[in-house]
């Protein structure tokens, strides 16, 4: 089992088999950097990214560690056209109470996969490449490829693990329903049946014969250390991470995630019109968690935006995506050099303790 993990580490290039999520708009260089120098394996999230921004900052994350470089991206496809009429007839009064207009142009959003993400990629040379909602088209795909990168996707389903396998991924991360953030689904399901990851990652361990990272709840070592009794050659940390001062989250998401209402976290698409699990909120509660009025993904964010904005000044997270894993109350505030390494070495105790025990 060590020797797994072990040589999985060796492949990603770090000393452990540990991943700091990518998280846009809450990671960035920051964590990355930390966690790298750490052993980890950091990550840059690049779905709010242009292709200077990601050529950017990742000679930033390299300038300070010498890399590896992981860049992740989104594959989801982009509606055509998108009626966000009935949305912001529901969202009226909640302008007409903070005292702002809607938006006129389309904001801010996550975008998929590009032909300007590849030649950026192509320019980068990262060693890690990840996906999320699936993979680009096989043509994008092949070009990632030929870069000589790792490839990881994320898979909520033993099918998705090993259509993933089957494109040519080189490791799939096994994404149970307890991850805070964007459920990857893309082949099937919906939150209403995604696999807790204790039930997933033993079953896509066992499908798989790629190496398998697992997501998705762990936030302590006995989490990381049930993870590798399981199958996984790696595990990948999320909202534990969100607690540390690497994060970019505001001070009122930091202190939601402390809070009573982190024992609730539920799945929304209020805030992006695709599935993603966060702490419960004001527009949560008032408009419920997955009204069908949100455009879809990422355009529900648009219409938004001023409200959060609004919200926030007034250190009111009510119209803020506050997005939390269901095991934030496990953590405690550390940076990311001090969690890893807590984690990493409590878990080879606790490992340990156990094969003697069987013993």
């Amino acid at each position: 089992m060590k020797a797994r993990r072990d040589a999985f580490a060796r492949r990603l290039g770090v000393r452990h088999p540990l991943i700091a999520a990518p998280m846009a708009g809450a990671a960035g260089p920051e964590l990355a950097i930390a966690t790298l120098k750490a052993g980890g394996l950091g990550s840059l999230p690049c779905a709010l990214l242009s292709p200077d921004q990601m050529r950017e900052q990742a000679a930033q994350i390299r300038a300070a560690t010498g890399g590896p470089v992981h860049l992740n991206f989104f594959c989801h496809d982009m509606p055509d056209e998108v009626d966000e009429s009935g949305w912001r007839a529901l969202l009226a009064p909640y302008y007409k109470a903070f005292g702002v207009a809607p938006p006129e142009g389309p904001g801010v959003m996550r975008l998929p996969f590009s032909e300007e993400a590849c030649i950026a990629v192509e320019a980068i040379r990262p060693e890690i490449v990840s996906f999320h909602f699936g993979l680009p088209g096989p043509a994008l795909f092949a070009r990632v490829k030929a870069t000589g990168a790792l490839i990881l996707a994320s898979a909520t389903t033993v099918r998705e693990a090993q259509w993933l396998e089957a494109q040519g991924v080189d490791a799939v991360i096994a994404q149970g329903a307890e991850a805070g953030g964007h459920a990857s689904y893309f082949l099937d399901g919906s939150p209403e049946t995604h696999m807790g990851l204790f039930a997933l990652l033993p079953q896509v361990a066992d499908a798989a014969s790629v190496p398998v990272i697992a997501a998705g709840g762990i936030a302590d070592a006995r989490g990381v250390a049930a993870a590798f009794i399981l199958g996984a050659s790696a595990v990948q940390i999320g909202t534990a991470f969100l607690h540390g001062p690497e994060s970019k989250i505001t001070p009122m998401h930091r202190a939601a995630l402390a809070s009573p209402d982190a024992a609730q976290t539920r799945f929304t698409r209020l805030f992006t019109g695709r599935a993603a699990r966060g702490i419960p909120n004001r527009l949560m509660r008032e408009l419920g968690a997955m009204n069908p009025a949100a455009p879809p993904f990422p355009h529900a964010g648009t219409a938004l935006a001023p409200l959060k904005a609004a919200a926030e000044a007034q250190g009111d997270a009510g119209f803020s995506s506050l997005w939390a894993g269901q095991a934030s109350l496990l953590v405690k505030p550390l940076p990311a050099s001090e969690r890893i390494e807590t984690l990493i070495n409590e878990a080879e105790r606790l490992l340990g303790q156990a094969a003697t025990e069987e013993a």
